[in-house]
């Protein structure tokens, strides 16, 4: 299946139903890539999915998902979903269903209709294609590239299998801004990149103990009953848009076309390969790709939905400034309180406690940018037990509370320490100065640690008052202890030790005071 056919690499085939392309980790340990179809053979065999970024990940996941919809592998109903979740409802027959199809609909490089890609922009192509990094969302860049050529610097080829995990998350997660492709030929909107569906929010998998648990929990009765088109390439079912003009988005047809849908217009140029070695991708071009309309009740069924925007729940959103754990009292508070959707399924699974942990994973994961250019992936993963739903939600809560209250003491007690060690300072020195006594920087990577050991204790069953003080205890001892090491930078001088004295203090009050969460003031 990976050899080119003639000298023209446009020639070559690779298919990724028989194709490794998905890197998953079995229940002993081992990684190994599998074909879809093998996937969906063995996935009650294999652990996980196991990608280079917590994007590519979902993306693949999104993309195995469409093929249970397209197949017509899905629960009817939220009873026949909880069924399907505790009984372990076969997954084989979307392999099978795989295998029945025809193969020009699953070539990543047919000469016509190319998989998941627009072969309109073969036009002009040549002329306009850069290096093969420019597919992959963490190398990019800003996709202009109008005064950095950093992809043509790079002229080495990837692999399809990289290449095709590449453009499914493209597909999902492409950031807005300018195109580097002209749009002379096919219309000036096509220049215009648009942000793709998961970009700008956070989206949550289920993981199960097994690739097939994650799936059938992640699975959902689609609306209607109706699990749409599966979008295979950019020229082959629905009339898609034109680039002369912006059109409005338009409705998915349900779910398959939703997981599949082709964020990105993405032509793929394979090199010619010999006889037993990998086919690998050398010159791409990207250009802007569909326009969604999502309705929130039927596109967002993971989505954590908070403030009102537009007359909609905005969904949960990744922050730069904010760790993703530290929001994880959202995620139990939408799966105590939401009816509908993945968190109402969620609340009322019979799913038995097992010993061995927490029966699923909440996984949350969002791309960080910074304008058009990505910077970073943040993700978290919460374990949830059904039953435990009440106490995990107070966990998260009362220890979100608790280390916000610990980083703000410590932020008082920087300004007492720089208050006496600098009394006539410059206004634009300040900020430098502060720095140099708080230690925020050092707590909050080393609360996480504490955090999540106390959402799994309480998975498991634990106290949640019993975690909480232990939690507590370990926050505010790391806490001395950081501020102790900034302190250790003063002079050893009256002033020095004056400034170390006040700081303390003001620490050591914030602790016992009674506006100090009731887990801190508790003695040890």
């Amino acid at each position: 299946m990976s050899a080119a056919s003639a000298s023209d690499g446009r020639c070559a085939s690779w298919d990724p139903r028989y194709e490794p392309c998905v890197p998953t980790v079995s229940m002993k340990g081992e990684t190994v890539d599998l074909p879809l179809v093998e996937v969906f053979r063995w996935a009650d065999e294999v652990g996980a999915i196991s990608c280079v970024t917590p994007g590519e990940g979902v993306a693949l996941i999104e993309y195995l998902l469409a093929l249970c919809f397209a197949s017509n592998v899905f629960p009817s109903s939220d009873q026949e979903w909880a069924t399907w979740v505790t009984q372990g409802r076969d997954l084989a027959e979307v392999g099978q269903w795989l295998v029945e199809q025809s193969a020009e609909d699953w070539d990543l490089f047919h000469p016509e209709r190319p998989l998941g890609q627009n072969n309109l922009l073969r036009q002009q192509f040549d002329e306009e294609a850069a290096g093969a990094a420019q597919l992959v969302l963490e190398h990019v860049g800003d996709y202009s590239q109008f005064f950095d050529h950093h992809h043509l610097e790079h002229p080495e080829p990837i692999s399809a299998a990289v290449a095709f995990r590449a453009l499914l998350t493209q597909h999902a997660y492409g950031l807005s801004g300018r195109a580097r492709i002209s749009g002379k030929t096919l219309g000036p909107k096509l220049t215009n990149l648009s942000a793709g569906r998961l970009q700008g929010r956070i989206r949550v998998v289920v993981q199960g103990r097994t690739l097939a648990d994650t799936l059938r929990l992640n699975l959902y009765p689609p609306a209607g009953g109706k699990a749409g088109h599966f979008n295979h390439s950019w020229t082959k079912g629905i009339s898609r848009r034109d680039f002369q003009t912006k059109p409005p988005g338009r409705p998915t047809s349900g779910p398959a076309d939703l997981h599949s849908s082709l964020g990105r217009s993405v032509l793929l140029e394979p090199v010619p390969a010999a006889e037993g070695r990998p086919v690998l991708v050398k010159r791409v071009l990207i250009g802007s790709g569909e326009l969604l309309a999502l309705e929130p009740e039927r596109d967002l069924d993971d989505a954590v939905l908070g403030t009102m925007l537009n007359g909609h729940r905005k969904p949960l959103w990744p922050s730069p400034t904010r760790a993703l754990w530290r929001e994880a009292h959202a995620l139990y508070t939408a799966a105590t309180r939401e009816t509908t959707g993945l968190f109402g399924r969620l609340r009322h699974l019979p799913f038995p406690y097992e010993g061995g942990g927490p029966p699923c994973v909440l996984w949350a994961v969002g791309l960080i940018a910074n304008k058009t250019v990505a910077a970073t992936w943040t993700e978290g993963y919460f374990p949830y037990a059904p039953s435990q739903g009440q106490q995990l939600c107070e966990a998260s809560r009362r220890g979100s509370e608790t280390a916000e209250y610990v980083a703000r003491a410590l932020e008082r007690a920087a300004y007492a320490a720089w208050k006496v060690a600098f009394p006539n300072p410059k206004p634009t020195d300040r900020k430098a100065q502060m720095a140099r006594f708080d230690a925020r920087r050092e707590f909050w990577p080393a609360a996480k640690e504490p955090f999540m050991r106390l959402l799994d204790e309480t998975a498991r069953g634990g106290d949640v008052d019993l975690g909480l003080r232990d939690y507590a205890g370990e926050l505010r001892s790391h806490a001395k202890e950081f501020l102790r090491n900034r302190l250790d930078t003063l002079e050893p001088n009256n002033r020095g030790m004056l400034a170390r004295a006040r700081a303390e203090h003001r620490f050591q009050g914030d602790m016992v005071d009674a506006k100090a969460p009731a887990d801190l003031r508790e003695e040890r």
